[in-house]
């Protein structure tokens, strides 16, 4: 891997709460730039606090984390700097909205790292068409629904274009017609080359989608490779309560019976299994 392609780099990252907590326990991963990585592991292991290290909510008691090779820098300044690049979007979007209109919300990030009024609303009006905000933009934050609120949760960190999105459980909470218009809204992310963190329990999902997976246990990396990779460690699947994704199981059970032929390439996806078996 060239320097040039490390966006993000955790480099023996430790965290500690006020109250004696710990949380991070020395982690150290490489992000490159473009990639799709989801992060995965049970309640408690360090994932968000990790994310909130990246955005510079957290200042790391022990390591380094550094943006194209630079090392954070906690200034008002450097933090501005580093949070119009690096977003996040929070698991509970009540914990990131409060502004008194949708519109108001999406143009508060813009207006805080310094745009100009012109370009706040040219932003702000794309977002808006983008992520079909259009029907709900004049109504107060605390009047949306849990999905409305995510849409504009996301709206909130693509009006500023940022290198990175973090989402910490995007489709949490919602429904099933939401959930996909998330994962739509996170294709559509990585299709203009926006790097995107997520974390999520949602091994079949991740399984797809991922470039790579990060299993994370007790505050550390416990492994980090392409889905098929971390999906090979059992015993890493286990110990942060995972299972294989079921097209997996199902591939092998095909394969098994000598209907497909595991010389071919694994399926990420159902879809894509049904498109083998279709074309047999």
């Amino acid at each position: 891997m060239e320097k040039k392609d490390r966006i993000l780099e955790a480099d023996d990252v430790y965290f500690t709460y006020e109250d004696g907590t710990p949380s991070l326990n020395g982690v150290s991963l490489v992000i490159e730039r473009g990639k799709k990585i989801a992060f995965m592991g049970a309640n408690g292991s360090g994932k968000s606090t990790f994310f909130l290290c990246c955005n510079g909510i957290h200042r790391p008691n022990k390591g380094v984390i550094r943006f194209h090779g630079e090392e954070v820098e906690y200034s008002r300044k450097g933090l501005l700097r580093l949070r119009e690049k690096v977003g996040i979007v929070f698991q509970d979007p009540d914990n990131q909205l409060f502004s008194a209109s949708v519109r108001q919300e999406i143009s508060f990030g813009a207006f805080n790292i310094g745009m100009d009024e012109e370009k706040v609303r040219e932003a702000v009006d794309r977002v808006i068409g983008e992520l079909e905000i259009t029907p709900f933009q004049d109504r107060p934050t605390h009047a949306l629904s849990g999905g409305q609120k995510k849409q504009v949760s996301i709206a909130d960190i693509l009006v500023m274009r940022p290198e990175i999105i973090i989402l910490d459980e995007p489709a949490a909470a919602l429904d099933p017609r939401h959930t996909r218009m998330v994962h739509r809204i996170v294709e559509q992310l990585t299709q203009e080359g926006i790097t995107v963190i997520m974390a999520t329990h949602d091994m079949d999902y991740a399984y797809g989608w991922a470039d790579e997976i990060v299993l994370m246990h007790e505050g550390k990396v416990l492994c980090q490779g392409t889905p098929a990779e971390v999906c090979d460690n059992l015993e890493a699947l286990r110990m942060t309560n995972l299972t294989e994704p079921a097209v997996r199981k199902l591939f092998r059970r095909m394969c098994e019976k000598g209907i497909l032929s595991a010389a071919g390439k694994e399926p990420g996806t159902v879809q894509e299994l049904e498109q083998m078996i279709l074309a047999l």
